[in-house]
This record gives C-alpha cells, structure tokens and sequence, in this order.
C-alpha cells in the first residue's frame, strides 16, 4: 500500500505533489487545506483522509471536516491531527502513527515504535523551510515513510 501524505497546501495544490499523489491507495491531508478544490482534486486522485487547520477554522467550507481523525491504513491505526501540541500526552496503545502538519517542517520519528509524521508544507513556501510532502510504503509489518521534496 503506498499513501500519500500532504499539508498545509493553504489553497495552493503544486502540479509537482499531484505528480507525486498519483497513484497512491490512499491520500492524507493533515490540515490547513485553504480551498474546497484541493480536497476535490486529492479526493479524485485516491481515497481521502483529512482534517481542518488552524486557518480552516474560519472557512465556512471546511465546518464540516473534523480537527481528528482516526483510521486504518494497511493494517496500522493512524491519529491524524493538524498540530502536535493537539495530541494526546497519552495515547492508545494500538496507535501506531501519527501524523500532523502546521510546522512547515517536515519530521519523521519513531518515539516507542510509534512513528510520528509531518510531511512539511506542500503550499506557499514560508521562510526558507523547504516544500514538501511525504509517502508511507507499507507491506504488512514492514512501514517506509519517506519526505519528498517539491522545489530545489
């Protein structure tokens, strides 16, 4: 299974992410998302998993869509949230990924056999932190997250 991971697009969906999104089994979008056709497009691409950022708050648009998700992906179950200071001091055990955005910087870490995920910013670049966005391979126990950047 290979998922896409993007955030923080803040309206703006790069041709080279939708390049790298393509035929992914599965798309997740850790918030700050900015335009309703960012989640069209990442939804007409792959199934889709998403949650509303900070400056999603205020878009009538994006009411709907939860601040949290949790789901499966390949057998682990994954917490999606937009920012890290909004996860859990304690997690459940069966919590095996997590994966946030609104830094702009890209982080992959492995804290108790837990991998903690932010594929950085795939939209307006901000400072000089690159522009990003990530790929999990899974093959059963087997889990390859990879950051890839979209601008040289």
């Amino acid at each position: 299974m290979r998922v896409g991971v993007i955030s923080d697009t803040h309206g703006l969906l790069r041709p080279e992410a939708v390049d790298v999104l393509v035929g992914c089994d599965l798309i997740v979008h850790a918030g700050d998302i900015g335009k309703p056709e960012v989640i069209e497009v990442l939804g007409a691409l792959a199934p889709l998993q998403v949650v509303r950022g900070n400056n999603d708050l205020k878009l009538p648009w994006a009411a709907q869509i939860a601040d949290q998700q949790r789901f499966e992906m390949g057998g682990w179950q994954v917490l999606l949230v937009h920012d890290i200071a909004d996860v859990p001091g304690a997690l459940d055990e069966g919590v095996r990924v997590v994966i946030t955005g609104h830094s702009h910087k890209p982080l992959m870490d492995w804290r108790e056999g837990r991998l903690f995920l932010n594929p950085g910013s795939a939209g307006p670049r901000r400072f000089k932190l690159p522009v990003t966005v990530a790929v999990i391979e899974i093959q059963g126990e087997k889990l390859v997250p990879l950051i890839i950047p979209l601008l040289r």
